[in-house]
């Protein structure tokens, strides 16, 4: 099982680096049923990510018997590595200028006439819609479908990457709920920081794990 959580976890932390959803959470105390909206997107944000993970491992899963990684995951995560590093360079290219303002996203504009069944919705929108967390989602469940990891430990790991990769969500959800009269100005602060640096966080998430991807592929394929 250590295996299987060990290489999961740079994909669960990239995704958990998803300035998006924190950025939706922190809008949703200003809606009318804030914080049904807010755990109901949290919620949606969880089954989302958990139906691709859970999706990708039992696709490659083998037999229960160790045994080498396949080429064919090499050569998958060689790919998926090199699209990572595509995305990167993308955001690289369509990095915000100086002086140029960008107004807000269409989703953006929804969120004062969000429901909770429409904040699952839009939370399990965002996190399919995304390349960069589908890239990563089925990265990491790939490392935990070819790992060495008993049927339990596979499950173990899942329900540990979903953990990670929803805190995005769920730190700012924390705040909400408990953070008494000073949430609103942590989550305030939050989003004026991650607003003003979303784009090098993508980026740097994007060149290192796409980097760590291909490495790891090259170094599998040439043993």
């Amino acid at each position: 099982m250590g295996d299987a959580i060990g290489q999961m976890l740079a994909s669960a932390v990239g995704i958990a680096l998803s300035p998006v959803p924190l950025i939706a959470m922190i809008l949703m105390p200003a809606t009318p049923r804030g914080r049904a909206n807010g755990l109901a997107f949290s919620a949606g944000w969880a089954l989302a990510l958990a139906a691709v993970i859970t999706a990708v491992v039992l696709l490659g899963t083998g037999p229960d018997t160790p045994g080498p990684v396949p080429d064919w995951a090499w050569w998958l995560r060689l790919a998926l590595g090199a699209l990572l590093l595509l995305m990167g360079a993308g955001q690289w290219r369509d990095r915000p200028r100086e002086g140029h303002v960008h107004g807000p996203p269409r989703w953006m504009q929804t969120v004062d006439r969000l429901t909770p069944a429409r904040a699952v919705g839009l939370a399990g929108g965002l996190m399919a819609a995304n390349p960069k967390n589908l890239v990563l989602a089925a990265g990491g469940a790939l490392s935990i479908a070819t790992s060495t990891a008993t049927a339990g430990g596979r499950a173990v790991a899942v329900a540990l990457m979903v953990l990670i990769g929803s805190l995005c969500t769920l730190l700012p959800l924390g705040v909400q709920l408990f953070g008494g009269d000073g949430s609103a100005r942590v989550l305030g602060e939050w989003r004026a920081w991650m607003s003003a640096h979303n784009s090098a966080i993508l980026i740097v998430v994007l060149v290192v794990l796409g980097a760590e991807y291909v490495g790891d592929a090259i170094a599998g394929l040439t043993t």
